[in-house]
């Protein structure tokens, strides 16, 4: 199981030094990769007081894929991960550009992680629809792949057309993994039919539900003709959620739990507001739990 954090973005604040500190820490403690949420823009909550999502305009977000160039000069080893990209509300060929750009410029350490969202005031914003955008994410799976893939490409489809073009540099990775969140059944039953893996809501804990959950969407995968063993599940540790004396048995129950892959560890929502307090909680976190690579 590969064990990484998941970047703080509403606590972490802009300084570009305490961001690279919290990689580089991240990365030396042996955390395997770094996860992003996205958000283009937050919408004043006491107007639309209607969404249901946690963040509002005063909660800052990076934005990933310029977040991530930013980091891959200065860890080396670190995979980036977008947990996740609102993929619908934003242009196909854009994203398929900005994502190959990464993988380039970190040498294939991009795994690209795509939703439809909750948020339809970005929708608006960025002038799409908020109504079909789960229609709209197969579509753009498809024409990502191709794009990353081939250096000219014909597509045709219901949202985007593009007549033998391509983008230039192609990723280094090709395709680039592209993985689905969600917690909803229509999420679990896209990604197992078009990803390659899922990545849960940070409201999972490694139970007996979770395993049953697991197991069925290897079951679909199976299903659908595709082999299990090639699919990753991502698991969410919510330090917030948590006691400190909680945090090994956690780690324990998510590593015995069959077809999980990778693990991400939030520490949003604790009250740290610096890069040095994310650091230490970090750092507290893999003495309590041990080594990071046992299994």
């Amino acid at each position: 199981m590969k064990i990484g954090v998941v970047f703080p973005q509403t606590d972490i604040g802009n300084d570009p030094i305490g961001i690279r500190d919290y990689a580089q820490a991240a990365e030396g403690m042996g955390f395997t990769h770094v996860l992003a949420y996205d958000h283009v823009l937050g919408a004043n909550r006491e107007r639309y007081r209607d969404l249901t999502g946690p963040y509002s305009h005063r909660d800052a977000f990076h934005e990933p894929f310029v977040l991530f160039g930013f980091l891959a000069a200065a860890v080396p080893r670190l995979e980036f991960a977008t947990g996740i990209v609102i993929l619908p509300q934003r242009q196909t060929a854009l994203v398929a550009k900005q994502a190959a750009a990464v993988d380039v410029l970190s040498g294939g350490r991009l795994r690209l992680g795509v939703a439809v969202g909750w948020n339809y005031v970005e929708y608006e914003a960025l002038g799409q629809d908020f109504h079909v955008r789960g229609k709209r994410i197969e579509e753009q799976m498809e024409l990502l792949r191709a794009l990353w893939t081939r250096e000219l490409v014909t597509h045709q489809g219901r949202f985007d057309r593009v007549v033998d073009a391509g983008i230039n540099p192609l990723p280094v990775q090709r395709p680039i993994p592209l993985w689905i969140g969600g917690h909803i059944e229509a999420a679990m039953r896209r990604a197992a039919r078009l990803a390659d893996g899922w990545m849960w809501s940070s409201n999972r804990r490694p139970d007996a539900e979770a395993q049953a959950l697991a197991d069925r969407t290897h079951e679909l995968v199976k299903a659908g003709g595709r082999d299990p063993a090639s699919f990753g599940i991502e698991g969410r540790v919510t330090l917030a959620r948590l006691t400190p004396d909680q945090w090994a048995s956690e780690i324990e129950g998510w590593r015995t739990m069959r077809g999980v892959t990778h693990l991400s560890v939030d520490t949003m929502r604790m009250g740290l507001t610096k890069p040095g307090e994310h650091i230490d909680t970090l750092r507290r976190f893999k003495d309590a739990v041990g080594s990071l690579n046992a299994r």
